[in-house]
């Protein structure tokens, strides 16, 4: 266990030494360049764009893995902070209502878009235990924080805006048998995690979601 956090840390380190911001650079300009990272990113997969008015409809992001249209990789915006979110498995369960409090638990990869490189993972259960945190709904806001795990160990108890925004959209469920919630986003620096907006660089996560007790 020592030596494989041993090694995520190298990974860490050395893909934020590549994506270190260059100290002549404006605050705009470290923008441009991650929007460019991003895009080139979306290109580079066969990434299609839908609008959020056209995922509203049916809530649906076609893709290669789930369907139900094969032949499509989409992904919904939110116009509003740049997240892009593909839905691969929305959950059997239900959604969380006004009041609920859930623990949950996720197994996740995070890729660094500009170090084009794993930054950390939790996926080898072999090695590593699935990331544990609590939510919270209180009317439309919700909160989070990791209390165990490899996200918690890098970047501390904030669980990053860009996962929390997608609790609306999912039904987990409840039982350990229930098929688990599954997304990928793209992540500009400001919805990530407080690592990743220092250094202003976008990331690339894939996270199975399952509540593990709710009250």
């Amino acid at each position: 266990m020592k030596k494989y956090l041993y090694g995520l840390s190298l990974l860490l380190v050395t893909g934020l030494l590549f994506v270190a911001c260059d100290d002549t650079e404006t605050y705009a300009e470290q923008k441009a360049r991650e929007n460019k990272q991003i895009a080139d990113f979306i290109k580079d997969n066969g990434i299609q764009v839908i609008k959020m008015s056209d995922f509203l409809k049916d809530t649906i992001t076609n893709n290669p893995e789930t369907g139900p249209d094969f032949s499509k990789n989409e992904y919904v915006l939110f116009d509003d902070n740049g997240v892009y979110m593909q839905i691969i498995r929305r959950g059997t369960g239900q959604q969380m209502q006004d009041g609920d409090r859930w623990d949950m638990t996720a197994r996740y990869y995070e890729y660094g878009i500009a170090a084009e490189d794993t930054l950390t993972l939790n996926t080898f259960a072999t090695y590593t235990s699935p990331d544990q945190f609590w939510c919270m709904r209180n009317g439309d806001n919700y909160n989070a924080g990791f209390t165990s795990g490899v996200m918690f160990s890098f970047y501390g108890a904030a669980v990053p805006k860009a996962w929390i925004m997608t609790f609306p959209f999912l039904k987990p469920g409840f039982l350990n048998g229930t098929p688990s919630a599954k997304i990928r986003l793209i992540v500009p620096h400001n919805q990530g995690t407080q690592r990743a907006a220092t250094n202003v660089y976008p990331t690339f996560y894939e996270i199975t979601l399952k509540p593990e007790k709710w009250q």
